[in-house]
């Protein structure tokens, strides 16, 4: 079973996170950021991936803390539900277009994290949300899952736009990663024998 449960508490955030990567795609948010809320299902529902994230943080200071540790919980979860990697694809890739917006993203399970994130949001809110959370959010991931993720907004006018087709990109960049490679024999996708 591909799946994992972490919670992650500090004085500023307490956070849940349960994952299954084999899942159909449903998922359970409380983040107390509605739109946070909205991204993060679009990890579960195009990921293919069940989600369960509820999160409690210091909303009275602003949404940074908990979007950060959210990320962090979630990178740790994705860690321990894909264990060795033997038998995966390992790199995925989506283009994602969301009416006037497009989104490229490059997902590789190697081990090492890494973020190349090229996003010029066209304006600093969405509504109550900061964008620069955005990054904030995907570099958490990336730091504590172990991976290497190249996020490229091709073009966009609308910024709720640019970052759903982001989140969207992503998700599915990383089910083609996670999907298991019948042609692999179970082995680790990688000349040194490891990710």
């Amino acid at each position: 079973m591909r799946t994992a449960e972490i919670s992650r508490n500090t004085l500023e955030t307490r956070i849940r996170v349960k994952l299954d990567l084999d899942g159909t795609g449903k998922s359970q948010l409380a983040t107390g950021v509605g739109f946070f809320d909205h991204m993060l299902d679009q990890i579960a529902r195009h990921g293919m991936i069940d989600l369960a994230i509820e999160a409690q943080g210091d909303l009275h200071i602003d949404a940074h803390h908990t979007v950060e540790d959210v990320g962090i919980t979630l990178g740790q979860a994705l860690a321990k539900a894909l264990g060795d990697k033997k038998g995966l694809t390992r790199y995925g890739h989506a283009y994602v277009p969301l009416d006037e917006a497009l989104a490229r993203v490059v997902v590789d399970l190697s081990g090492r994290p890494g973020l190349s994130f090229n996003v010029e949001f066209t304006r600093a809110l969405i509504g109550e949300f900061d964008v620069d959370l955005v990054r904030e959010f995907f570099q958490a991931v990336v730091n504590h899952a172990g991976i290497t993720v190249h996020i490229d907004s091709l073009r966009g006018v609308n910024a709720h736009h640019q970052a759903e087709a982001v989140f969207k990109a992503f998700a599915r960049a990383l089910r083609m990663a996670i999907t298991p490679d019948p042609r692999a024999g179970g082995s680790v996708p990688s000349t040194k024998g490891s990710l």
